[in-house]
């Protein structure tokens, strides 16, 4: 079946044969909804019990990510009506001060890739962007990523600036040295050290 098709091409990350078998499921009149759901997105959750499991590892989650987005981008202007509303919407960036931003790209595509309406703001992020952002789009979560010890305490203070705005968004944070008694001790509402773990924990602050 060519659901299952595009699902086993994710998970061996071969981009050319995802956007292939999405195009003929599309001409082929399969449900948009169904190419996204049990195609795309159900196979970026195989690769995250993958990963969970050590069967895989971050370079080929990323490489498994980049085939689902080659994928999504295929499917996008197919998308429509209630295939369109999406289940949320997650603001994300690096903190002020660092640099790094593989594993923010890396959890930016697979929240994307879950069905959640992505805005990154990228690195080196200061504190009132995040507020301003999250106000903007009314963000239901947003995500603070840092990578190094020096810059963790700017994620305090995010953490702390967004409470105090009264915004409805969760924090959640993440990164090499993060852990979550830091995330705690900091009142975030979460901590995940894989990208497979914060799509999880975004939908179930989401949900809550």
């Amino acid at each position: 079946m060519i659901i299952t098709d595009i699902l086993n091409a994710v998970v061996v990350f071969d981009k050319d044969v995802v956007v292939e078998n999405v195009k003929s499921a599309i001409s082929s009149g399969v449900s948009i909804d169904d190419i996204l759901n049990k195609g795309l997105i159900e196979a970026m959750d195989v690769v995250g019990e993958k990963f969970s499991s050590g069967k895989v590892f971050v370079p080929e989650m990323l490489q498994a990510a980049k085939a689902m987005q080659a994928g999504l981008e295929v499917l996008k202007p197919h998308l429509e009506g209630d295939t369109m509303v999406e289940k949320g919407t997650v603001i994300i960036g690096t903190v002020k001060g660092d640099m790094h931003d593989i594993g923010k790209n890396l959890v930016t595509m697979m929240v994307e890739g879950a069905g959640f309406n992505v805005i990154d703001l990228g690195v080196d992020v200061d504190t009132d962007k995040f507020v301003s952002e999250a106000q903007a789009h009314d963000a239901d979560v947003v995500c603070l990523s840092a990578l190094l010890t020096t810059t963790m305490p700017t994620m305090a203070k995010t953490v702390e600036a967004l409470k105090e705005s009264g915004l409805k968004a969760k924090t959640i944070i993440g990164g090499a040295p993060v852990t979550d008694a830091y995330a705690q001790q900091i009142g975030a509402d979460g901590f995940s050290d894989n990208a497979p773990g914060a799509v999880e924990l975004i939908r179930k602050l989401v949900a809550a």
